[in-house]
């Protein structure tokens, strides 16, 4: 992998470090719900949808955190395996989230676009 595959793995894998504790643990704030919603408007019949969504982004992040060490402990094969994957998963979340919900744009930049870099910083 090159380094802007890498740099860019990092990044998403940060972004989505990020976001976990806020949608699994301080959602609860106004401030974290206009963050990622737009709106200050709480929703307490999707706590547990969202403490599932965070812990998603922390997986995914943990994904390219290991490929990423996969490739530098001489394992590149399987590393560039999974931070291509990891991307991937990542890009196919970035779209559904902005077809299903197009206000979220930002979030589905977020999560889509450093996961896209990573994908086309290979491919070239």
């Amino acid at each position: 992998m090159n380094a802007v595959s890498q740099a860019f793995a990092v990044v998403a894998a940060a972004i989505h470090l990020v976001v976990w504790p806020l949608e699994s643990f301080l959602y609860g704030h106004p401030r974290v719900r206009r963050l990622l919603t737009g709106s200050t408007a709480d929703a307490p019949e999707v706590r547990l949808w969202r403490v599932n969504v965070g812990f998603y982004n922390l997986f995914l992040a943990l994904g390219l955190v290991a490929g990423l060490v996969l490739l530098h402990s001489g394992h590149s094969g399987s590393g560039r395996a999974i931070v291509r994957y990891i991307a991937a998963f990542m890009v196919a979340g970035g779209i559904t989230l902005f077809v299903s919900a197009p206000g979220l744009w930002r979030g589905a930049l977020g999560q889509a676009v450093p996961a896209a870099v990573v994908l086309l910083a290979e491919a070239l």
